[in-house]
């Protein structure tokens, strides 16, 4: 079901609301956790759970919209994200905040990929990129603003507030998605097996995207996550620090729509938006790598960001293009998952090396696996084609 001018503005609230739940509680945790006098070990167990809850579900709720429909997955998790906000908004104490978190993550699952597989769905191959651009932009706003938002909610009411505005943001987001979003018929499907299923996920057409999508938000998290620490190691303070990250979202939030819009004209192909995205990422995360200097990491900040800007569109307008309709939900749902792979690695891998050497190593090494990445996607992009049934 395609339209010429299909009402995608609720899809981008809901894309915008798991970034937002993602970092804004996470960044708020951080900031109450001395508060709630969690030990270390449970501090980080709690931050990883939200991303836990989607590693397990995407892969489940995708499969799921294509047997009952995008719009129910995406009102109910909508729903159900509320519910769990509630529940960190209302019952005190560590538990309630390990079982809000959780659930949160669980209904993001449901929502995330069941939201691109719509805007796959409601649009045409001569406009997916732009929008897919629009989508990625207002999730980038999410991540962007998650943090200072969270942090001004936390400060005028504490964690009940911010927990109270996300129940608000979801229950918003649902009744929009129900009332503004066209159906999307859920079309026959053939019986499906293991070994069709692993040939699904070896195609060019699957992996070769995904793993864009995996580099690409990989280095985004060791960017958002370095880029600060480093900034605040030379002294720019924590308001300077947090600037050069809105900075790199500020440019994704721009660039998206542009390269996409791009994209659909045959202006920029997919094989150069890709490859050239992760170049641009490898090069800021390598420069920040080489020279510890404010001007460094606000010039890496703006590569980074120009880099997601560009994979980002082209990889998922690819993705969709190559994927049949009635596994639509499936496929983004896996594809999402490498994301989630990605964006646990990349700080992980960065983090390690760093440990055992020093930061700059860590840095190099990412960015280092980021150009390969962009070497494998040279080789392995071709033209977009629907792929057969």
């Amino acid at each position: 079901m395609t339209s010429p001018r299909p009402r995608l503005a609720p899809l981008y609230l809901a894309g915008f609301t798991t970034a937002f739940g993602a970092h804004g509680i996470a960044a708020a945790l951080g900031a109450e956790s001395e508060d709630i006098g969690w030990t270390l070990l449970a501090f980080g167990f709690t931050l990883a759970l939200y991303d836990l809850a989607e590693v397990l579900l995407k892969p489940l709720f995708g499969a799921l919209s294509d047997r009952v429909g995008v719009r129910p997955v995406i009102v109910g998790g909508l729903l159900a994200f509320s519910v769990f906000s509630v529940v960190g908004a209302v019952a005190p104490g560590m538990i309630a905040l390990v079982i809000a978190r959780f659930g949160q993550g669980a209904a993001a699952s449901a929502f995330s990929p069941a939201s691109s597989a719509a805007v796959a769905r409601l649009v045409d191959d001569s406009s997916r990129g732009r929008y897919f651009g629009r989508y990625g932009s207002w999730k980038s706003l999410g991540y962007a603003l998650g943090p200072l938002l969270g942090a001004v909610l936390v400060v005028w009411g504490g964690m009940p507030a911010l927990f109270w505005a996300l129940a608000v943001l979801g229950v918003a987001a649902a009744a929009w998605v129900g009332f503004a979003v066209p159906e999307v018929p859920v079309l026959p499907r053939k019986r499906v097996t293991l070994v069709d299923l692993g040939r699904e996920l070896i195609a060019p057409g699957f992996l070769v995207p995904t793993l864009v999508l995996a580099a690409t938000t990989g280095a985004l998290a060791v960017a958002v996550g370095f880029l600060p620490l480093l900034g605040r190691q030379i002294g720019l303070g924590t308001v300077g620090s947090m600037a050069i990250v809105t900075v790199l979202a500020v440019v994704s939030s721009v660039i998206q729509p542009l390269v996409g819009a791009a994209n659909d004209r045959g202006r920029i192909s997919v094989r150069l938006g890709a490859v050239g995205g992760l170049g641009l990422i490898a090069a800021g995360i390598g420069l920040v790598a080489a020279v510890d200097h404010p001007v460094s990491l606000v010039v890496a900040a703006v590569l980074v960001g120009a880099g997601v800007g560009a994979a980002t569109p082209v990889a998922f307008s690819h993705l969709a293009a190559s994927t049949p309709p009635e596994r639509m939900g499936r496929t983004m749902g896996s594809a999402e998952l490498g994301r989630e792979l990605g964006d646990a690695g990349g700080p992980l891998v960065a983090g390690a090396v760093a440990t055992a050497s020093v930061p700059g190593v860590g840095l190099a090494v990412v960015a280092a696996l980021t150009l390969g990445a962009g070497g494998l996607a040279l080789i392995g992009l071709r033209e977009r084609t629907i792929a057969a049934d």
